[in-house]
């Protein structure tokens, strides 16, 4: 347990690393009808926006209308992957609707498709060791058992591959981005699960409002694990490596500016909120009592550089 914890602060080091570059790529696929196409690719510029609010490190690449083929598409991943180092992390965002036929789920773009399969050939390849794939189509879920991978975020709008209406998900997801009320623990950062259960909980009450039978379920699964879940959290495993993903981290002025002293004390901060993270995830396996020495032991560690930082 003691060695796990010590290399899931390794791995928290590298993710919060201040030189580390954020690859997003977002594409947005055929509409089918005017109004999926104008807001489809709305989406996308919108996403475009905020994925820059991550600063000059921030390497974003957006593909709507006839520039979002499946060659495109490959090319944009591949060109990536060619430039990244582990320590970077990378983001696929995809909006439009989806296919499929009991075997393979398609992603429908201008020209040939894109099957699951094929998009997971070319992401499995890429170097950087913090994955995001957002799937925001119709039959996401279908490509859950191609895209997931360990050490991989997974996010779907629907959790199968049989619910077929076009997902508003996406609004949610984009929203997310936007609104200081996805900032659930306040600390200036959106994690992918925070966005996901944001994304989630707008969705249904989307549904709710418009007195109409919910036709998608966002589901996560950042495991490994092809049976993504609803409702990630300590108790089924699910939840941890989003939780420590940062899909917005906007440079604000103060921040731009900040010494490299507090920089260091901010990487601190955000590695002991892993831990504690962690540790929830482990609760179930450990003595209370033990459980209860290291949350307290974290707590004050956090409280120490949190002072420091206010100082």
């Amino acid at each position: 347990m003691g060695r796990g914890l010590k290399l899931f602060a390794i791995f928290c080091a590298a993710a919060v690393s201040l030189n580390a570059a954020n690859y997003f790529i977002t594409v947005s696929g055929l509409g089918g009808a005017p109004e999926y196409e104008t807001q489809f690719v709305k989406w996308a510029n919108d996403l475009d926006r905020e994925y820059r609010m991550n600063g000059p490190d921030a390497r974003v690449v957006t593909l709507t209308g006839n520039t979002a083929t499946k060659q495109n598409i490959e090319e944009a991943i591949a060109r990536a992957s060619a430039e990244m180092k582990p320590e970077d992390s990378f983001t696929l965002s995809l909006i439009g609707h989806g296919t499929f036929d009991g075997s393979d789920y398609k992603f429908n773009l201008p020209g040939p498709d894109i099957t699951a399969s094929e998009l997971a050939s070319v992401l499995n390849r890429l170097p950087a060791r913090r994955q995001l794939i957002v799937n925001m189509t119709s039959c996401s879920g279908a490509s859950l058992t191609a895209l997931t991978k360990r050490n991989r975020i997974v996010i779907t709008a629907t959790k199968s591959g049989t619910e077929k209406n076009a997902p508003v998900f996406a609004r949610y997801w984009v929203d997310a981005l936007r609104d200081p009320a996805a900032d659930t623990d306040k600390n200036g950062t959106v994690s992918a699960l925070e966005a996901f259960n944001y994304a989630q909980k707008k969705t249904g009450a989307y549904f709710e409002s418009e007195k109409l039978l919910a036709t998608e379920h966002a589901a996560l699964s950042d495991t490994g694990n092809v049976k993504a879940v609803r409702d990630p959290k300590p108790d089924n495993g699910e939840g941890l490596l989003a939780s420590a993903f940062p899909v917005l981290r906007p440079q604000t002025e103060s921040s731009k500016a900040i010494s490299p002293e507090k920089q260091k004390l901010v990487s601190q901060k955000e590695e002991l909120e892993a831990k504690i993270d962690r540790l929830k995830y482990q609760k179930a396996a450990m003595p209370p009592d033990e459980y209860k020495q290291q949350l307290t032991t974290l707590l004050l560690e956090l409280a120490r550089a949190q002072a420091e930082l206010d100082h």
